[in-house]
């Protein structure tokens, strides 16, 4: 059979590193088994919050990258708010220190206002002109736009009303269902045209894929019609290396950014109160933040006297991250206190990883319905703090018998090579 060809439109691409090419990139290396052969779109000068060179040996061999240059207004931001020209933009309005707020909110405000999808905007009408020259070449039988930065659908969506591509847009998060899409501070106006380029995209794409069941059901009754559920996932081959023993210390790891959203005080209290009152623990104890940390985290973790316990990398590359995982004690996960929460990307390295996890969050979301569906750990809900104390206990009792273990179960449809087997049939039917 001869493979057909799909033009993927992402900003993030590597060496751009973090969850957010993850998706893709994976995808992307299972592709050709299921007889699509990729072509990506990407910025040649995108603002990243962190690099891993490390990516570049998952890229298939022979791919057609397009790169074109993209203006952000990320240097008058920078300037604006008394950055060095070199600092890297944190996600989800991310702070790693105490700096006065004034110029960041007005920055934000004029973000939330102003650059509307996002800051990218200003890259739809030239990939537009130079797709369009580009396909009209160099057909493809499919295009998928992944976003955020959302600007990449209204890029994709002006290719199938020029050129009758058949088009999928996948959401690896919500767009104004996101967390952080009330600090915008948006006006009456902007609020309305986000949703209106929201329902745009939903109703112009052929097939719509997302990455959690909480998000279809607002998704499909904007659309009025389905869309497609296809997770996140794990990498096998990331894991081959069975060989990693768990850390000598009660290690608990965090992996990824910690943003202000999910910092859970009732955690370190409880932490505090295991350190004063179990013998031993104060010991053992050790806390890894894998990633970057928002200010508000570590200042709690000072005001509950745990700074002593914290081990803090603030980027590793991913080849790195999967050996922490696999090394932890206790996964920590963090679920945030929003009405659609999709499964965390690292959720499911974590149950590739086979350690307990403790999840922080509500019992009816998801990820934690899917915990137990795999007996993959424990979950907590916020504000907790006696089954919170009591959950950790158990782990640490376990791990002083040498025992802290996990049977999970039931996690092999989520590694990439089924899931990406999934996306090309989506991509068969639409073509």
């Amino acid at each position: 059979m001869s493979q057909k060809k799909v033009l993927i439109i992402t900003y993030y691409w590597p060496p751009s590193g973090g969850s957010g090419v993850q998706r893709w990139l994976k995808f992307c290396k299972y592709l050709r088994r299921f007889d699509w052969e990729p072509v990506i779109y990407t910025p040649a000068n995108p603002e990243v919050p962190v690099e891993d060179k490390s990516l570049f040996k998952e890229i298939p061999g022979n791919l057609t990258v397009l790169k074109r240059p993209v203006w952000e207004p990320y240097s008058l931001y920078k300037k604006f708010t008394r950055q060095k020209k070199d600092s890297k933009i944190g996600t989800a309005f991310l702070t790693e220190d105490n700096k006065p707020k004034l110029a960041e909110k007005v920055s934000i405000w004029i973000r939330g206002n102003l650059f509307i999808p996002d800051a990218r905007k200003y890259w739809i009408k030239p990939s537009v002109q130079y797709l369009t020259n580009y396909l009209k070449k160099h057909p493809v039988d499919a295009v998928v736009s992944t976003g955020p930065p959302h600007s990449m659908h209204l890029i994709a969506m002006e290719l199938r009303t020029k050129l009758g591509v058949p088009w999928l847009a996948d959401f690896r998060d919500p767009w104004t269902d996101i967390d952080f899409y009330k600090d915008l501070m948006l006006s009456k106006w902007a609020d309305r045209k986000h949703h209106q380029l929201e329902a745009k995209v939903l109703k112009k794409a052929d097939r719509v894929v997302v990455v959690s069941p909480n998000m279809i059901q607002k998704m499909e009754g904007i659309r009025g019609r389905s869309v497609d559920l296809i997770t996140n996932g794990f990498d096998a081959e990331d894991y081959a290396d069975r060989n990693i023993k768990p850390d000598k210390k009660f290690s608990i790891s965090y992996v990824g950014n910690f943003v202000k959203t999910q910092n859970p005080p009732f955690f370190w209290e409880v932490l505090a109160d295991l350190v004063e009152n179990e013998p031993g623990f104060n010991k053992d104890l050790k806390i890894n933040l894998i990633g970057k940390t928002d200010v508000s985290v570590l200042n709690a973790v000072k005001e509950n006297g745990l700074s002593e316990y914290i081990s803090e990398n603030k980027y590793v590359p991913h080849e790195t991250v999967t050996k922490y995982q696999q090394s932890a004690q206790v996964l920590l996960l963090i679920l945030k206190k929003v009405s659609v929460v999709p499964y965390p990307g690292k959720f499911f390295e974590y149950l590739a990883a086979k350690r307990p996890i403790l999840c922080l969050g509500p019992r009816d979301n998801d990820t934690a319905k899917l915990i137990r569906e795999c007996n993959a750990g424990k979950v907590v809900q916020h504000g907790e703090k006696e089954l919170l104390y009591k959950v950790i206990k158990e782990f640490y009792k376990a791990y002083k018998m040498d025992d802290l273990s996990i049977s999970s179960h039931n996690i092999e449809k989520y590694s990439r090579e089924n899931l990406t087997k999934h996306l090309a049939n989506v991509l068969d039917e639409m073509s």
